[in-house]
């Protein structure tokens, strides 16, 4: 019997005891061998994936993926293929969640069927890349929209520090949201839940407005919209780098896997909550873009930095574009809770593994949240803002992340074959085509991003493949520890 289990289900040792990395976790482990308390139902599963997807991109991607299609029914097909591919991945991914419960979400899916290695290097990635670019993005995002709202400009400075006030408000933000997860993972899905309200209300009262007003493209002229240039990609490239926009916005269904070790029930909720909280986001997009074709046109579209706010704008008058900033404040803001809540799960995960400094696993007293791993990603996102753009924090984020996404996709096929004998409450509808959709379409996607943006591709993997020195440095201490506890 290990010690954790020994202690009792009360007891709870001082954190020093923990720290120590020969001594067993504080916490007794669940039949699963999570260690976190399950505290959310399906309505918060739900509200995490939806908090995680609907941030920033809805407001702002638009016009980027309308400047590399030429022909409105492209647009309206790159954002009906990212949400199939999206509903794909949620249904492989929900066979998997619910045969592996755990915190760290695809993580653990790839350790399970792959290997130690290629787990670590997805941890690697999204400890060094992934996750503090993302939240980077979506804080100075919400703190831009903050400052517009005020009056701000949100690039001046700020007296003897070399930061922009954005940067400023940005780190403060993180810094705030990482807080707010320490405390316990009821006040971050509490946050999540009404910001995600807010959110989806206000687009879709952007849309319920745009038809019951009867604004249409054709109007769009009298506002001073300028008609901006076709794209210069040829068809097949430029509809796959919208692609890559267009997953970007998507990006967050799998969010929701990661803290699967917090979920009740997790075996039956957390499969629904994948399939609904995925179509929902389907129906919101199609139903904005749609809005966003009839007010502003694709012409239009081109290149707007704020679409959004164009379209509110006409359908609005000049109230629009405060009502727009301060729903994109929100989203930006919503969205960065819910990847604080989820991210650090996998630190703690790679932790508990000991892939990771055993430290890192620890789990606060009287909160029950791995703080240690929340607070080291809020310290490295509020690095990344204070060192990197917007535009440089969100170029690598689809291409660092999607290899994993498809690799623990593959692992159904590989669970299936290896493991049938795990327990599989729920098997994919549509096996093996679902999955093989999802694996073909993320490898259409990263060959055309290497045949059009090589460089930029060969340095995200190079940064990944970095990780293999300290895995396999890791792997020999854990391996010498166990073999001194034999002896």
């Amino acid at each position: 019997m290990r010690a954790g289990r020994a202690l009792g289900e009360g007891a709870i040792p001082q954190p020093d005891r923990v720290m120590k990395r020969e001594l067993p976790p504080d916490i007794p482990q669940d039949r699963w061998g999570e260690r976190l308390p399950r505290e959310l139902g399906l309505v918060s599963a739900i509200g995490v994936l939806v908090g995680s997807t609907i941030g920033a991109g809805i407001f702002r991607a638009p016009g980027v993926i309308a400047e590399r299609v030429d022909q409105v029914w492209l647009f309206v097909a790159a954002w009906i293929a990212g949400g199939v591919l999206s509903l794909a991945g949620a249904l492989t991914y929900a066979e998997l969640a619910a045969m592996f419960p755990r915190s760290g979400g695809i993580y653990v899916f790839i350790r399970e069927s792959v290997g130690r290695a290629p787990a670590f290097l997805l941890g690697w990635a999204q400890i060094l890349i992934i996750k503090p670019a993302a939240w980077g993005a979506l804080a100075i995002t919400s703190a831009e929209f903050a400052c517009r709202l005020l009056g701000i400009d949100p690039a001046s400075g700020a007296g003897p520090v070399p930061l922009s006030i954005a940067q400023i408000v940005g780190v403060s933000l993180i810094l705030i949201v990482s807080g707010i997860n320490i405390v316990g993972v009821q006040l971050g899905a509490l946050i999540n839940n009404l910001s995600n309200g807010l959110k989806v209300g206000a687009l879709l009262l952007l849309v319920v407005l745009a038809f019951a007003l009867g604004h249409d493209a054709d109007s769009a002229a009298t506002t001073g919209s300028v008609a901006r240039e076709p794209p210069a990609w040829s068809t097949l490239p430029g509809f796959g780098l919208a692609m890559v926009t267009v997953l970007w916005t998507y990006d967050g269904w799998a969010d929701l896997t990661s803290i699967a070790g917090e979920v009740r029930e997790p075996q039956r909720i957390l499969p629904r909550a994948l399939l609904l909280g995925t179509m929902l986001v389907i129906v919101v997009y199609l139903l904005v873009n749609v809005t966003y074709l009839r007010t502003v046109s694709l012409e239009r579209m081109r290149g707007a930095p704020l679409v959004a706010a164009d379209a509110a704008q006409l359908v609005l008058g000049s109230a629009g574009g405060l009502f727009i900033a301060a729903a994109a404040m929100i989203s930006a803001f919503g969205t960065l809770n819910a990847g604080i809540m989820t991210g650090p799960r996998i630190f703690f995960a790679m932790a508990e593994d000991r892939l990771f400094f055993r430290w890192i696993a620890w789990v606060h007293p009287r909160f029950r949240t791995p703080a240690i791993s929340v607070a080291l990603g809020g310290g490295l996102a509020a690095l990344a803002v204070s060192i990197r753009s917007f535009g440089q924090l969100v170029d690598q984020f689809v291409i660092g992340i999607w290899p994993f996404y498809a690799l623990a996709a593959a692992g159904v096929f590989v669970l299936r074959r290896r493991r049938p004998e795990i327990e599989r409450p729920y098997r994919i509808w549509g096996y093996p085509f679902v999955p093989g959709l999802f694996l073909a379409a993320a490898a259409l996607l990263l060959g055309n991003y290497l045949v059009a943006q090589p460089l930029a591709f060969a340095i995200n993997v190079g940064v990944i493949l970095l990780g293999l020195p300290s895995f396999f440095y890791l792997e020999r201490n854990v391996r010498l520890a166990e073999r001194s506890r034999v002896t």
